[in-house]
């Protein structure tokens, strides 16, 4: 089975730099399409879909929240999906999550909005980024 593995939250300041990793086991990136996504949850708040990727046609999705500021990138070799998160927010601090579509995949737009996010089979745990005042 698919098994995700979040890395990288932590506490940085505002303006600061943070880099989020999901590994994927199990699967092969070179060998078959994919669409990796990451979705975050604040307290009190609904999940949103922040970033996504999508092998299938190479579409990238960011939130507006996030244009400008984050960038999600795949490496093949590694199996890793990446988001290099700059000039955090304290509207950023939350539990981040990697989400996967393995197979039989399509655009990233579909998986990052509306209720897509429900296509994604595996999940990982999540990985807390706090960014302070």
């Amino acid at each position: 089975d698919v098994q995700l593995q979040a890395s990288g939250g932590g506490l940085v300041q505002t303006g600061g730099s943070l880099r989020l990793s999901c590994a994927a086991s199990e699967f092969k990136f070179a060998f078959g399409d994919y669409a990796i996504g990451w979705f975050r949850q604040a307290p009190g708040k609904e999940r949103e879909g922040v970033s996504c990727i999508s092998s299938t046609d190479g579409s990238t999705y960011y939130a507006d929240s996030v244009k400008g500021r984050f960038t999600i990138s795949s490496d093949n070799a590694k199996n890793t999906v990446s988001l290099q998160m700059n000039s955090l927010k304290p509207e950023d601090t939350a539990v981040y999550y990697c989400a996967a579509d393995m197979g039989d995949t399509i655009s990233a737009d579909y998986y990052c909005s509306g209720y897509g996010s429900y296509s994604m089979d595996y999940w990982g745990k999540g990985t807390l980024v706090t960014v302070s005042s």
